[in-house]
C-alpha cells in the first residue's frame, strides 16, 4: 500500500491512541447515563468533570464557564444565536469579519433575516482585521463581535488581545472561533477579555463529534438545545462521555506538549514555505508570514486549478486542501482568498498544506517534489501559460 502523507491537519487530525484508548471504557464499562444518581453514573460525571477542569485550566478559565457541545459549528452558531437573543433589547447589531468559518457567516446571515444588522470588516493583504475599522464599525447598539482567533485557510493570527480590549471598553460582548487555534497557541481568556470562545475536539487529536462553548460568568446567554437540565440547563441532550473524556486528554496532551510540537512545526512549516517560494516560479503565500499558525502553509499558484492539483497529489499519496469549495456543483474560489485581494484566476490555484505532530522532513521534501512536478505538467497543459511565457521572454 502506498504511504499517505497527511498534510490536511485543520481539516482534522488522526485521534491520538491514548485519547481513544482513555475513551474506551466508558463505551462499555462505565456508561452509566451522568444524570443518574447510582455508582455507575457517578462515574461517567466524575470523569466529565474531570475533563472539564483540564480544558478550564487550558483557557485559564473556571470549570462552570465550560459547556460542552458537539463540536465547533455548535458552538459557534449558540454563541451568535443565542448572544442575539438575550441582548436585544440592548441592540441588534453584530461584527464580525469577511473571512470567518462558515458557521460564523452562514448564521450571521440567518441572523439578519430575523432583523439583526451584521458589519462584515474587510482585512489586510494579510487576512488581518483593521483595529481602526473595527472602531469605526462600533454602534450604541452594537451587542457583539465574534472575529476568529486564527484562520482556518490562511493561518492568519488576528489581534485577539486588543480586540477584546476594544470590545471590554465599550462594554460589547466578544466572541471568538478558536477551533483553529485551541491547542496550538497559548489562550488566556481573561487577559485577552474573551467572552466566549468556540473549541472542537478533532482539530487537536481528540475525537469528532465533541467540541465546547466556554461562556464567561455572568454573560446572560440562553439555552441553545431545550430539553434536560444537562450542562447547567443551558444545552440539555445526555452528555457524550466518550467523547468529553477524549477531549480532555486530548487538551491536557496538546497543552502539555505544545511549546516542543509547535516548534518543530515551524521550523518544518518555514522550510516548506522557503522551498516552494524559491523553487516554484509564479507562487505565492497567503496569510502573515509570521502572525501565523505553526503548522499551516497556504499559497497560490499562477496558471493551475487548485482541484487538479489536489487530485494529483492524492495519486502520489499526498493529502491537502484548496481555497476552493465545491457548492451546488459550481466550483467558487474561496471567500478567505477573495477578501485578501486575490483575483478570481489565483484564487482558483490555492493550496493549503497544515502539518501534524507526525510530519516529518522527508515527508515535506516528497511533497514539494510531487508540488513541483504536478504544477509544471498542468501549466505545461495551459494555453495562459504559454502566451505568458511568451510575452515575458
Amino acid at each position: 500500500m502506498k504511504k499517505v502523507i497527511y498534510l490536511d491537519n485543520a481539516a482534522t487530525t488522526r485521534t491520538a491512541p491514548e485519547v481513544v484508548e482513555a475513551m474506551l471504557p466508558y463505551f462499555s464499562e462505565f456508561y452509566g447515563n451522568a444524570s443518574t444518581v447510582y455508582g455507575l453514573g457517578s462515574a461517567s460525571k466524575k470523569a466529565m468533570n474531570e475533563s472539564r477542569d483540564t480544558i478550564a485550566a487550558a483557557l485559564g478559565a473556571k470549570s462552570e464557564e465550560i459547556y460542552f457541545t458537539a463540536g465547533g459549528s455548535e458552538s459557534d452558531n449558540w454563541a451568535l444565536k443565542a448572544t442575539a437573543e438575550a441582548y436585544k433589547s440592548k441592540g441588534n447589531h453584530i461584527i464580525t469579519s469577511k473571512i470567518e468559518h462558515h458557521a460564523i457567516l452562514h448564521t450571521c446571515e440567518w441572523l439578519e433575516k430575523q432583523g439583526f444588522e451584521v458589519t462584515y470588516l474587510d482585512v489586510d493583504e494579510d487576512g488581518k482585521v483593521k483595529l481602526s475599522e473595527l472602531k469605526k464599525a462600533i454602534r450604541p447598539t452594537t451587542i457583539l463581535i465574534s472575529i476568529m482567533f486564527a484562520n482556518n485557510e490562511i493561518g492568519t493570527i488576528q489581534p485577539v488581545k486588543e480586540i477584546g480590549e476594544i470590545a471590554k471598553e465599550h462594554g460589547i460582548l466578544f466572541h471568538t472561533d478558536a477551533v483553529q487555534a485551541f491547542g496550538q497557541l497559548p489562550i488566556n481568556v481573561d487577559e485577552m477579555h474573551i467572552d466566549m470562545l468556540s473549541a472542537s475536539g478533532h482539530k487537536l487529536n481528540g475525537p469528532k463529534g465533541i467540541g465546547f462553548l466556554y461562556i464567561r460568568k455572568g454573560v446572560k446567554i440562553r439555552s441553545f438545545v431545550h430539553g434536560g437540565a444537562q450542562e447547567r440547563k443551558r444545552r440539555a441532550g445526555t452528555e457524550n462521555i466518550p467523547g468529553i473524556v477524549g477531549l480532555g486528554v486530548a487538551a491536557k496532551r496538546a497543552v502539555e506538549s505544545m511549546p516542543e510540537r509547535t516548534s518543530k512545526e515551524i521550523e518544518l512549516r518555514d522550510y516548506l514555505i522557503e522551498r516552494v517560494l524559491k523553487e516554484i516560479p509564479y507562487s505565492r503565500l497567503n496569510g502573515h508570514r509570521r502572525d501565523r499558525l505553526p503548522n499551516n502553509a497556504s499559497f497560490c499558484f499562477q496558471f493551475i486549478e487548485g482541484e487538479s492539483l489536489l487530485i494529483m497529489l492524492d495519486m502520489d499519496g499526498i493529502c491537502g486542501s484548496s481555497g476552493s469549495a465545491c457548492t451546488s456543483g459550481s466550483l467558487d474560489p474561496s471567500h478567505v482568498l477573495l477578501a485578501i485581494g486575490l483575483p478570481h484566476e489565483i484564487a482558483h490555484g490555492s493550496l493549503r498544506l497544515t502539518l501534524g505532530e507526525e510530519t516529518t522532513k522527508e515527508d515535506i521534501d516528497f511533497a514539494v517534489e510531487s508540488i513541483k512536478k504536478i504544477v509544471e505538467k498542468l501549466r505545461s497543459m495551459s494555453p495562459l501559460y504559454e502566451d505568458f511565457v511568451k510575452k515575458n521572454k
